[in-house]
């Protein structure tokens, strides 16, 4: 038979696995919007579940699924476009040469 004490610490327990669940679920949780910039202009601004293709003068930002990815870079290291695909909220793929920049919000 359990004591109040112990349904105390089981309950107090429990309470803050669930709590801790849901913050790390919703601070975690995809965003809702994607901004796209070049040389620190905003060329495009639209949902992350809307399929887009942004064609910029050096790179192409694709938008498919829930997911931004850089698809094409004219630039030698190709690092934006071997960056995985971003999905979260506060995510960003950054091609410093063409000065791009895509981020969720």
């Amino acid at each position: 038979m359990l004591k109040k004490g112990d349904r105390i610490i089981i309950i107090s327990v429990s309470a803050l696995i669930i709590i801790s669940s849901a913050l790390l679920f919703f601070t975690k949780s995809g965003g809702k919007m994607v901004t796209v910039k070049e040389n620190n202009e905003l060329i495009y601004k639209g949902s992350l579940y809307e399929n887009k293709v942004v064609e910029l003068k050096g790179n192409t930002v694709e938008i498919k699924g829930g997911a931004v990815t850089v698809t094409q870079a004219d630039c030698k290291n190709q690092i934006c476009v071997n960056h995985r695909a971003i999905t979260k909220k506060g995510e960003s793929i950054i091609c410093l040469p063409n000065k791009v920049i895509a981020e969720i919000e």
